[in-house]
């Protein structure tokens, strides 16, 4: 009986890499803390250096949501307020789900939040990649 290991979660959590090896780098040691998938993602590239993460946040207020980086890692922590409960409302079903969650998405060398935004339920975090002017490709030319 073969193993096989679903290495999808791996490439939609980690931001601005463009070689493999470093996405096969940390496959076994960082683990979502959700592993249902909530809240719903997107991971966009929108330029040669530029990145879009969409999440599905709603219910969400902005000061319910947090999104901080340490290091390598982008965390994006949602926890909504409690507020006092209606007398007057029953819930017959409830599905638009308002748990708190927190994920996590590794980002490369010289990734970096420029904005968030928060906009009809969709939390959308801007990156963009500044490769400093050294670790640019210099190019020679040939004397002849």
């Amino acid at each position: 009986m073969t193993t096989r290991f679903n290495l999808t979660p791996l490439f939609r959590q980690s931001v601005g890499f463009d070689r493999f090896n470093d996405l096969f780098e940390n496959v076994f040691q960082h683990q979502e803390t959700n592993g249902n998938g909530y809240p719903p993602y997107n991971i966009e590239k929108s330029g040669d250096n530029a990145y879009i993460i969409t999440m599905a946040v709603a219910g969400f207020k902005d000061d319910d949501l947090e999104i901080s980086v340490k290091k390598d890692t982008l965390t994006v922590a949602g926890k909504i307020q409690e507020k006092e409960a209606d007398e007057n409302v029953q819930f017959l079903y409830r599905g638009i789900a308002t748990r708190a969650f927190e994920r996590h998405f590794r980002l490369a060398d010289h990734v970096e939040v420029e904005n968030a935004d928060l906009d009809h339920g969709l939390l959308k975090i801007k990156l963009v990649r500044h490769i400093p002017k050294e670790e640019l490709v210099k190019k020679i030319s040939i004397n002849k």
